[in-house]
């Protein structure tokens, strides 16, 4: 049955048809091939949906659209010019800068990609900066929207497979600002051999009025934070919160958008919250018939029978997250494979959080990997950049986060030395 599967979801998936669509209907035939009730299916999926967790994706998702909307990127980005633009390569350094700060308020790589390389590409452009390296470096750059808290990934990977949110939005902190870092040296090696310029000095004034103007857009990140980790809200209610602030400050602190804007803001933000909702169904259609098929228990047996170390299982499953990301939507790969995964994880005693970050660095590189590679296409959209030029320049960064990915799978460390400081254990 399981080459059945696997058989009926590529012929599904190369047939062009939507992921959602392939899921639900690669889920429906094997199902009623084995006799199982659809309606009970469905039951089933609707009160997973009813979760109160899985209630913070949209909520975040929110967020991200009023920070995008809201002018609060053009704001994160003078701040970051002002603290980090005097070093070589000024503009590509804020753009790292802008774009850690940004992840953290967003919870999302697309958003962030997107605010950041609306203003920044053009303006690395006109700078001198080659096209390829300006898109890639902020695509890349885009992709600490699904490591550094709020991640909505890691929010996806606690409810399946039941680990605490908090716990697992800390463990993405260092891999979070390691990544940073190595990006901004990148940048800083690249600027020095290839002459791109440091921003112009600010005068005094202009600094202290620009780090004025963008202590608003540090709100949500700090209602985040310390309504979690204080103990005062849930997640959910942390989400909540952080759409309400953010449209507040970007509707009256930066004036983005009027209240009468408002609306169709709030449309925009609840379509895309609705396609990660029905994506989210579907994968939880195929994840129930994948354990009730048995999946999860014949993975297990395959990785005993071969004797299987813990270092070699997360190297093919490196290659494997590889392979699938470049193909398959990033809440599609967590919804299938973690399921799948967990039993062995367990089996291992490989830790599930620093498994968590594993797998959601393997999710940055899956977008940055033609032929999907999401962040890509919404940098050459915005850009006018053609996708060819952009993929050209990602390939360093793929080198990059080669050495960056063996990193954080054989240093559990950096994942776990912090919730570990945090809560113990």
């Amino acid at each position: 049955m399981s080459q059945a599967l696997f058989g009926l979801f590529f012929v599904f998936l190369g047939a062009g048809m939507p992921i959602f669509v392939v899921l639900g209907l690669t889920a429906a035939v094997l199902l009623a091939a084995d006799g199982s009730s659809l309606l009970l299916l469905a039951q089933k999926v609707l009160d997973e949906l009813n979760s109160e967790l899985l209630m913070a994706l949209p909520f975040f998702g929110m967020a991200a659209v009023f920070m995008q909307r809201g002018g609060i990127a053009r704001a994160l980005i003078d701040v970051s010019a002002a603290w980090m633009g005097r070093l070589p390569g000024g503009l590509g350094v804020v753009a790292v800068a802008g774009c850690t700060i940004f992840a953290a308020i967003a919870g999302s790589s697309v958003a962030t990609a997107l605010a950041m390389g609306t203003i920044l590409v053009p303006a690395m452009i006109q700078r001198g900066y080659p096209a390829s390296f300006s898109t890639a470096l902020i695509g890349t750059g885009g992709t600490l929207g699904i490591l550094i808290p709020p991640s909505l990934p890691l929010i996806l990977f606690a409810i399946i497979a039941e680990e605490s949110v908090p716990r697992l939005f800390l463990a993405g902190v260092v891999p979070g600002v390691l990544q940073a870092l190595m990006l901004i040296l990148f940048v800083i090696w690249t600027a020095r051999r290839k002459g791109y310029p440091p921003e112009p000095r600010m005068s005094r004034s202009d600094f202290v009025r620009v780090n004025l103007k963008a202590l608003p857009a540090f709100a949500v990140p700090v209602i985040v934070a310390v309504g979690i980790y204080g103990g005062f809200v849930t997640v959910t209610e942390a989400a909540v919160l952080a759409a309400l602030v953010a449209m507040l400050v970007g509707m009256i602190v930066y004036r983005g958008f009027t209240l009468a804007q408002a609306p169709a803001v709030m449309g925009h933000a609840v379509r895309s919250a609705a396609s990660i909702m029905v994506i989210i169904a579907m994968a939880l259609a195929f994840g129930h018939w994948v354990t009730e098929s048995g999946v999860p228990a014949a993975v297990v047996d395959f990785v005993t029978r071969n004797d299987l170390s813990a270092w070699q299982f997360l190297l093919a499953i490196n290659l494997l997250l590889l392979v699938l990301g470049m193909f398959l939507e990033v809440a599609s790969i967590i919804l299938i494979a973690v399921p799948i995964l967990m039993p062995v994880v367990t089996a291992l005693g490989i830790d599930p959080v620093h498994f968590a970050i594993v797998i959601v660095v393997n999710m940055e590189i899956a977008l940055l990997t033609p032929p999907v590679g999401l962040n890509l296409y919404v940098l050459s959209s915005i850009s006018k950049v053609p996708i060819g030029e952009v993929i050209r320049g990602i390939w360093p960064f793929i080198a990059l986060f080669a050495v960056y990915l063996a990193l954080i799978t054989y240093v559990p460390a950096l994942s776990l030395w912090l919730p570990g400081l945090v809560y113990g254990g």
